[in-house]
């Protein structure tokens, strides 16, 4: 009977581990988006990939950028907002990880700041000197999902072989 238990509570805890995923995200960031889709006239772009833990509620940012008109002041996300319209600071990555590219880095976000994030209704904005609003903006887009540890899934299978 102990047998079963532990057998028992070792399926429940890898079961558990198994439905945790890992959503990535992507952002094309120019400066057409940035004041609201009335763009600054910017050549300066970007890119930018994320990923957000669902269990561990992390999210994490690689984000590079090159050619702005000003030297980089802030960096944040800002949200909810749909792509054109503007948003509160939700995370302000350049105090998180610094103002130079690349901006690699990470921190804890709420459940309330990820349904958000899940939905796209975040975006990148780089603000310059020359350009305090956000020089260059990017929508942050869903890239795909995929579960954090599949080798467990098939461990679990295997015990029911």
């Amino acid at each position: 009977m102990k047998q079963t238990a532990i057998v028992f509570i070792a399926i429940v805890s890898l079961v558990g581990a198994a439905f945790a995923t890992t959503t990535n995200f992507v952002a094309t960031i120019d400066g057409a988006q940035a004041n609201a889709g009335a763009g600054t006239g910017s050549a300066g772009t970007g890119s930018a990939t994320m990923s957000y833990d669902d269990v561990t509620g992390t999210f994490s940012w690689n984000i590079s950028w090159s050619g702005l008109t000003g030297n980089e002041t802030v960096m944040h996300f800002h949200g909810p907002a749909a792509p054109g319209v503007n948003a509160g600071v939700q995370v302000n990555f350049g105090a998180i990880s610094g103002i130079t590219s690349p901006s690699i880095g990470s921190t804890t976000i709420t459940a309330g700041q990820a349904a958000d994030l899940l939905n796209e209704l975040w975006y990148i904005n780089i603000h310059t000197d020359v350009n305090t609003g956000g020089e260059i903006r990017g929508q942050v887009l869903v890239d795909g999902t995929v579960p954090v540890n599949d080798t467990t899934w098939t461990a679990i299978k295997s015990l029911f072989r």
